[in-house]
C-alpha cells in the first residue's frame, strides 16, 4: 500500500500565509482609516517682494504685487510718497543712468530696482543739418520717451546739454507725453532740414553733488 505523499500546498517562508495571516491574491489590502493621508491643500504662489530706492538717494523700500510697468511705478510712488508721473524710468542694480541696466520685461528675484525721477527741465534749439539726428529713443511703457543712445559725431552729440537718459517732453512746444518711442522718432525724422526746432527735455534727478 502506497504511502500518502505530502504533495499538498506547502506554505513557503515569507509567503502571504506566514504566521497564519493570509491575503487573497489580487485583492489589495486597504489601509486603516488613520493611515490615509489628508488631501494636500492647493499650492499658494508666494508673493514676490522686491527692494527699491530712488536713484538720487533714498531709504530702501519694499514693493510687491505688481504685474506691469504702470503698477510697478504706482507701487514705487506709494512707497516714497511721490506721483507715479514723477518716475522717468528704472534701472536694475545700479543708481546710474546706465541704459544696459534698463528695466525691461524681466526682473529677477535678486534684482534691486532704482527709480529715476524727474529733475531739471531744459530747452535746446537744434538745427537739422542732416536727415539723422543721431538719437536712439525708447520709452518706459508708461508715457515717457527718453534718449537711450547718442551716436558719436552726430548733430545731437555736438549739443553738450543733451544727455542719455533725458526724457523728451515736447517738440516745438507740442507735448509728446503719452507717445510711444517710434511715434517720437517719426516726428523727429519728419522735421524739415535746415529749420531750427526746440526740444524740451527733462533730465533725471541727480544725487547731491553729482554732475553730468
Amino acid at each position: 500500500m502506497r504511502r500518502a505523499g505530502r504533495r499538498g500546498r506547502q506554505v513557503q517562508e515569507g509567503s502571504p500565509m506566514e504566521n497564519g495571516v493570509g491575503q487573497e491574491l489580487g485583492t489589495p489590502e486597504l489601509p486603516a482609516a488613520e493611515d490615509i493621508p489628508a488631501p494636500r491643500p492647493p499650492r499658494v504662489r508666494p508673493r514676490l517682494v522686491f527692494h527699491t530706492q530712488l536713484a538720487h538717494g533714498s531709504p530702501t523700500g519694499r514693493i510687491e504685487g505688481f504685474t506691469n510697468v504702470k503698477e510697478l511705478y504706482a507701487k514705487i510712488a506709494e512707497v516714497f510718497g511721490i506721483s507715479p508721473t514723477e518716475i522717468l524710468f528704472c534701472t536694475l542694480n545700479t543708481h546710474k543712468v546706465d541704459m544696459q541696466k534698463l528695466l525691461g520685461g524681466q526682473i529677477g528675484l535678486e534684482d534691486f530696482i532704482f527709480a529715476h525721477v524727474r529733475g531739471e527741465t531744459k530747452e535746446v534749439e537744434v538745427t537739422k543739418t542732416e536727415d539723422a539726428l543721431g538719437l536712439t529713443i525708447t520709452d518706459n511703457g508708461a508715457g515717457y520717451a527718453f534718449i537711450k543712445r547718442i551716436k558719436e559725431g552726430s548733430i545731437i552729440n555736438r549739443i553738450q546739454t543733451v544727455c542719455v537718459g533725458d526724457s523728451i517732453e515736447a517738440i516745438n512746444d507740442h507735448t509728446i507725453v503719452g507717445c510711444r518711442h517710434y511715434e517720437v522718432a517719426r516726428m523727429l525724422r519728419e522735421l524739415p532740414r535746415a529749420q531750427p526746432f526746440t526740444l524740451r527735455l527733462v533730465q533725471p534727478k541727480k544725487a547731491f553733488g553729482e554732475s553730468g
